[in-house]
Protein backbone atom coordinates (compact mmCIF):
# COMPACT_ATOMS: atom_id res chain seq x y z
CA UNK A 1 0.00 0.00 0.00
CA UNK A 2 2.78 2.64 0.49
CA UNK A 3 3.96 2.20 -3.35
CA UNK A 4 0.73 2.95 -4.27
CA UNK A 5 0.12 5.93 -2.02
CA UNK A 6 3.81 7.39 -3.41
CA UNK A 7 2.02 7.25 -7.18
CA UNK A 8 -1.51 8.49 -5.69
CA UNK A 9 -0.41 11.83 -6.96
CA UNK A 10 0.36 10.58 -10.69
CA UNK A 11 -3.00 8.52 -10.49
CA UNK A 12 -5.04 11.51 -10.05
CA UNK A 13 -3.58 13.33 -12.97
CA UNK A 14 -4.26 10.66 -15.13
CA UNK A 15 -7.40 10.50 -13.77
CA UNK A 16 -7.72 14.08 -14.05
CA UNK A 17 -6.48 13.93 -18.13
CA UNK A 18 -9.27 11.47 -18.56
CA UNK A 19 -11.77 13.22 -17.74
CA UNK A 20 -10.81 16.31 -19.54
CA UNK A 21 -10.38 14.51 -22.74
CA UNK A 22 -13.71 12.65 -22.01
CA UNK A 23 -15.28 16.34 -21.38
CA UNK A 24 -14.00 17.67 -24.66
CA UNK A 25 -14.60 14.43 -26.64
CA UNK A 26 -18.03 14.88 -25.85
CA UNK A 27 -19.14 18.61 -26.38
CA UNK A 28 -17.76 18.27 -30.17
CA UNK A 29 -19.12 14.96 -30.09
CA UNK A 30 -22.45 15.78 -30.04
CA UNK A 31 -22.44 18.88 -31.24
CA UNK A 32 -21.00 17.08 -34.90
CA UNK A 33 -23.97 14.37 -34.12
CA UNK A 34 -26.42 17.00 -34.40
CA UNK A 35 -25.19 18.05 -37.70
CA UNK A 36 -24.96 14.88 -39.13
CA UNK A 37 -28.83 14.14 -37.78
CA UNK A 38 -29.68 17.02 -39.49
CA UNK A 39 -28.42 16.15 -42.61
CA UNK A 40 -29.45 12.66 -42.74
CA UNK A 41 -33.19 13.81 -41.73
CA UNK A 42 -32.79 16.33 -45.07
CA UNK A 43 -34.78 16.67 -47.88
CA UNK A 44 -31.69 16.33 -50.34
CA UNK A 45 -30.39 12.79 -51.26
CA UNK A 46 -27.20 14.59 -52.17
CA UNK A 47 -26.50 15.76 -48.78
CA UNK A 48 -27.99 12.83 -47.02
CA UNK A 49 -26.31 9.67 -48.85
CA UNK A 50 -23.03 10.61 -47.86
CA UNK A 51 -23.48 11.14 -44.50
CA UNK A 52 -25.24 7.66 -44.27
CA UNK A 53 -21.91 6.05 -45.55
CA UNK A 54 -19.91 8.16 -43.07
CA UNK A 55 -21.48 7.15 -40.27
CA UNK A 56 -21.59 4.06 -41.14
CA UNK A 57 -18.14 3.33 -41.78
CA UNK A 58 -16.84 4.88 -38.35
CA UNK A 59 -19.89 3.14 -36.90
CA UNK A 60 -17.86 -0.36 -38.28
CA UNK A 61 -14.41 0.70 -37.82
CA UNK A 62 -13.15 0.27 -34.25
CA UNK A 63 -12.46 2.75 -32.26
CA UNK A 64 -8.65 1.89 -31.65
CA UNK A 65 -8.38 2.20 -35.23
CA UNK A 66 -9.81 5.81 -35.84
CA UNK A 67 -7.56 6.73 -32.98
CA UNK A 68 -4.16 5.77 -34.74
CA UNK A 69 -5.61 6.88 -38.16
CA UNK A 70 -5.56 10.65 -36.53
CA UNK A 71 -2.97 10.50 -35.04
CA UNK A 72 -0.36 9.17 -37.40
CA UNK A 73 -2.39 9.66 -40.42
CA UNK A 74 -3.74 13.02 -39.98
CA UNK A 75 0.00 14.04 -39.48
CA UNK A 76 1.55 12.60 -42.04
CA UNK A 77 -1.33 13.74 -44.56
CA UNK A 78 -0.51 17.53 -43.87
CA UNK A 79 3.25 17.23 -43.46
CA UNK A 80 2.87 15.45 -47.12
CA UNK A 81 1.03 17.84 -48.97
CA UNK A 82 2.11 21.12 -46.93
CA UNK A 83 5.97 20.56 -46.18
CA UNK A 84 5.87 21.47 -43.15
CA UNK A 85 6.64 19.81 -39.73
CA UNK A 86 3.68 19.62 -38.43
CA UNK A 87 2.92 17.37 -35.32
CA UNK A 88 -0.87 16.41 -33.91
CA UNK A 89 -0.26 16.23 -29.79
CA UNK A 90 -2.13 12.74 -28.18
CA UNK A 91 -5.08 15.30 -26.85
CA UNK A 92 -5.71 16.56 -30.03
CA UNK A 93 -5.90 13.50 -31.61
CA UNK A 94 -7.73 11.51 -29.23
CA UNK A 95 -10.38 14.59 -29.09
CA UNK A 96 -10.75 14.32 -33.12
CA UNK A 97 -11.26 10.18 -33.03
CA UNK A 98 -13.42 10.37 -29.85
CA UNK A 99 -15.27 13.12 -31.37
CA UNK A 100 -15.67 11.84 -34.56
CA UNK A 101 -16.69 8.17 -33.00
CA UNK A 102 -19.32 9.12 -30.64
CA UNK A 103 -20.93 11.81 -33.75
CA UNK A 104 -21.43 8.92 -35.50
CA UNK A 105 -23.16 7.33 -33.09
CA UNK A 106 -24.96 10.01 -31.59
CA UNK A 107 -26.46 11.09 -34.57
CA UNK A 108 -28.27 7.91 -34.97
CA UNK A 109 -29.89 8.60 -31.48
CA UNK A 110 -30.58 12.18 -32.71
CA UNK A 111 -31.92 11.23 -35.60
CA UNK A 112 -34.32 8.56 -34.32
CA UNK A 113 -35.54 11.12 -31.02
CA UNK A 114 -36.19 13.88 -33.88
CA UNK A 115 -37.98 10.72 -36.13
CA UNK A 116 -40.01 10.00 -32.82
CA UNK A 117 -41.71 13.93 -32.13
CA UNK A 118 -45.08 14.29 -33.05
CA UNK A 119 -45.68 16.21 -36.12
CA UNK A 120 -48.48 17.71 -35.10
CA UNK A 121 -46.40 20.26 -32.78
CA UNK A 122 -43.89 21.19 -35.71
CA UNK A 123 -47.50 22.15 -37.20
CA UNK A 124 -48.18 23.71 -34.43
CA UNK A 125 -45.07 25.75 -34.99
CA UNK A 126 -45.54 26.83 -38.17
CA UNK A 127 -49.12 28.26 -37.86
CA UNK A 128 -47.27 30.62 -35.05
CA UNK A 129 -45.43 32.00 -37.28
CA UNK A 130 -41.94 30.06 -35.80
CA UNK A 131 -39.02 30.07 -38.17
CA UNK A 132 -37.51 27.01 -39.30
CA UNK A 133 -34.22 28.09 -36.60
CA UNK A 134 -37.05 28.75 -33.96
CA UNK A 135 -38.59 25.76 -34.31
CA UNK A 136 -35.39 23.66 -34.05
CA UNK A 137 -34.14 25.50 -31.11
CA UNK A 138 -37.77 25.68 -29.07
CA UNK A 139 -39.31 22.93 -30.62
CA UNK A 140 -37.93 19.83 -31.90
CA UNK A 141 -33.91 20.15 -29.68
CA UNK A 142 -35.95 20.35 -25.95
CA UNK A 143 -38.25 17.27 -26.69
CA UNK A 144 -35.78 15.39 -28.43
CA UNK A 145 -33.12 16.09 -25.98
CA UNK A 146 -35.54 14.52 -23.41
CA UNK A 147 -36.01 11.31 -25.35
CA UNK A 148 -32.45 11.01 -26.09
CA UNK A 149 -30.78 11.43 -22.84
CA UNK A 150 -30.86 7.77 -21.54
CA UNK A 151 -29.18 6.66 -25.10
CA UNK A 152 -26.65 9.35 -24.88
CA UNK A 153 -25.93 8.45 -21.12
CA UNK A 154 -24.77 5.03 -22.84
CA UNK A 155 -22.26 6.69 -25.39
CA UNK A 156 -21.14 8.45 -22.55
CA UNK A 157 -20.28 5.42 -20.72
CA UNK A 158 -18.68 4.15 -23.69
CA UNK A 159 -16.79 7.23 -24.35
CA UNK A 160 -14.79 7.47 -21.06
CA UNK A 161 -13.59 4.05 -21.18
CA UNK A 162 -12.56 4.57 -24.73
CA UNK A 163 -10.42 6.99 -23.93
CA UNK A 164 -8.05 4.59 -22.29
CA UNK A 165 -7.33 4.02 -26.11
CA UNK A 166 -5.34 7.01 -26.27
CA UNK A 167 -2.49 6.12 -23.89
CA UNK A 168 -1.58 4.31 -26.94
CA UNK A 169 -0.36 7.00 -29.01
CA UNK A 170 1.12 8.84 -25.93
CA UNK A 171 -1.28 10.48 -23.78
CA UNK A 172 -0.70 10.58 -20.36
CA UNK A 173 -4.50 9.45 -19.24
CA UNK A 174 -4.98 7.54 -16.06
CA UNK A 175 -4.00 4.10 -18.23
CA UNK A 176 -1.06 5.07 -19.23
CA UNK A 177 -0.24 6.71 -15.51
CA UNK A 178 -0.99 3.45 -14.05
CA UNK A 179 1.20 1.34 -16.63
CA UNK A 180 4.45 3.92 -15.96
CA UNK A 181 3.89 3.15 -12.56
CA UNK A 182 3.60 -0.78 -13.19
CA UNK A 183 6.84 -0.51 -14.81
CA UNK A 184 8.33 1.19 -12.01
CA UNK A 185 7.77 -0.40 -9.02
CA UNK A 186 7.28 -3.63 -10.40
CA UNK A 187 4.07 -4.49 -9.36
CA UNK A 188 1.26 -4.13 -12.34
CA UNK A 189 -1.71 -6.00 -10.57
CA UNK A 190 -2.04 -3.38 -8.05
CA UNK A 191 -1.88 -0.39 -10.72
CA UNK A 192 -3.69 -2.11 -13.08
CA UNK A 193 -6.78 -3.02 -10.58
CA UNK A 194 -6.34 0.69 -9.18
CA UNK A 195 -6.82 2.09 -12.71
CA UNK A 196 -9.64 -0.30 -12.61
CA UNK A 197 -11.24 0.93 -9.78
CA UNK A 198 -10.87 4.77 -10.55
CA UNK A 199 -12.40 4.10 -13.81
CA UNK A 200 -15.46 2.47 -12.07
CA UNK A 201 -15.40 5.37 -9.62
CA UNK A 202 -15.49 7.85 -12.56
CA UNK A 203 -18.51 6.02 -13.93
CA UNK A 204 -20.51 5.26 -10.97
CA UNK A 205 -20.11 9.35 -10.03
CA UNK A 206 -21.49 9.74 -13.69
CA UNK A 207 -24.87 8.23 -13.33
CA UNK A 208 -26.64 10.42 -10.50
CA UNK A 209 -25.55 13.21 -13.11
CA UNK A 210 -27.37 11.39 -15.87
CA UNK A 211 -30.05 10.95 -13.34
CA UNK A 212 -30.41 14.62 -12.48
CA UNK A 213 -30.62 15.35 -16.93
CA UNK A 214 -33.25 12.57 -17.46
CA UNK A 215 -35.74 14.32 -14.16
CA UNK A 216 -35.22 17.60 -15.38
CA UNK A 217 -36.35 16.94 -18.84
CA UNK A 218 -39.06 15.01 -17.97
CA UNK A 219 -40.16 17.46 -15.41
CA UNK A 220 -42.39 20.18 -17.87
CA UNK A 221 -43.90 17.18 -19.35
CA UNK A 222 -44.65 15.48 -15.67
CA UNK A 223 -46.24 19.01 -14.99
CA UNK A 224 -48.16 18.62 -17.60
CA UNK A 225 -49.83 15.85 -16.98
CA UNK A 226 -50.51 16.49 -13.49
Amino acid sequence: MDVLQAYTGQLLQGALMTVQLACAALVCGLALGLVLAACQLSRHAWLRRPVAVFTGVLRGVPEFLVVLVCYFGLSNLINNHFDSAFDISPFFAGVVSLALVLGAYSSEVFRGSFVALERGQLEAARSLGLSPVQTFFLVRLPQAWRIAIPSLGNLWQSLLKDTSLVSVVGLEDLLKKSNMAAQASHQPFMFLMAAAVMYFCLLALSDPLISSLERRAQRPYQAHRS
